[in-house]
């Protein structure tokens, strides 16, 4: 598989290769996808905007429906049968009446063009360009909880559920791993991620060693769910993935954190949600009276540490 959707860490080697093998019968182990190589693929944007396997993925699955027809074809022709008669299994093609080739000897029948029907074109190759017709809509709803300390700004995420839409998912496990990812990426920028400069202008969080990327003991087990909508606008109905978790787990967090502290008068708070910021805006709230009025008293309504 030569493909111009150039996959950059979310799995989409393992996607493309399950689709084909799925098409045609065999090992996803056996399907070689290259992809960011321009001498291979001249032509192709990169992956972005949630787009890899909606429509990168939609073009491999109609150039292999285009080898399907091919390989029906000549099968039928091999077994003395008619292409609709023709099943593609594992590994091996078979009329109706239980005649049988393997899926290898098919292959090299096309190539060698010895014994091909008449109109054929030798080999086995196709290639198919795809501009869905509209967008997709992936959807989800995300809830999380939270515990803060008023006494000190700091923050703990007791649970996190997420249910998302990607309509059909080809792989559960890619798809799950995506969500996690985006998640915890939404959650460092919301609570710890900042690019400073010092009074110079010099940046200060240039390197990791200074920029707040969030480890995996600072979250907890993620609650995943989904609803299954196909698309409409492919024929696999699939749907983006891969910005679901980062879209939103910023507002998620926020909102929980602002409701925790909403009956001290706590409206917003600017991220990324640093426990000073955080001990700020409750010492902001209380200190303008209209707002301290309407407030609780933190004293005899709010515990020191507060869940939403």
């Amino acid at each position: 598989v030569l493909t111009g959707a150039s996959p950059h860490g979310q799995g989409e080697e393992t996607t493309f290769a399950q689709l084909v093998a799925d098409q045609l019968g065999v090992d996803p182990q056996d399907v070689n996808v290259v992809h960011g190589d321009t001498l291979a693929v001249p032509y192709g944007i990169g992956t972005f905007g949630s787009r890899a396997t909606a429509v990168g993925g939609t073009a491999i699955y109609m150039a292999t429906q285009k080898l399907r027809t091919k390989l029906t074809t000549l099968a039928a022709h091999l077994l003395g049968s008619k292409p609709a008669d023709i099943s593609i299994g594992r590994g091996q093609l078979t009329a109706k009446g239980g005649k049988k080739i393997p899926f290898g000897e098919v292959v090299l029948a096309a190539y060698t063009a010895r014994n091909i029907p008449s109109g054929f074109e030798p080999g086995l190759e196709a290639t198919h360009f795809f501009e869905p017709s509209n967008f997709t809509f992936p959807f989800g709803c995300h809830v999380c909880s939270v515990e803060v300390d008023i006494e000190t700004g700091e923050i703990k995420i007791e649970k996190y559920v997420a249910v998302d839409d990607c309509g059909n998912v080809i792989n559960p496990l890619l798809v799950a791993g995506q969500i996690q990812g985006g998640i915890a990426q939404g959650l460092g920028q919301a609570m710890w991620e900042e690019v400073i400069y010092n009074e110079d202008g010099q940046l200060v969080t240039g390197t990791l060693m200074d920029y707040a990327v969030p480890k995996a003991h600072f979250f907890p087990d993620f609650t995943l769910e989904h609803t299954v909508t196909p698309s409409p606008v492919n024929p696999m109905g699939v749907k983006g993935v891969g910005e679901a978790g980062t879209i939103a787990s910023t507002p998620c967090i926020v909102n929980a954190v602002c409701d925790a502290l909403s009956p001290l008068g706590v409206r917003h708070i600017e991220m990324p949600l640093k426990p000073e910021r955080v001990w700020n805006a409750i010492q902001t709230a209380q200190a303008i009276p209209s707002i301290a009025a309407a407030a609780e008293s933190p004293a005899k309504k709010i515990p020191a540490r507060r869940r939403a």
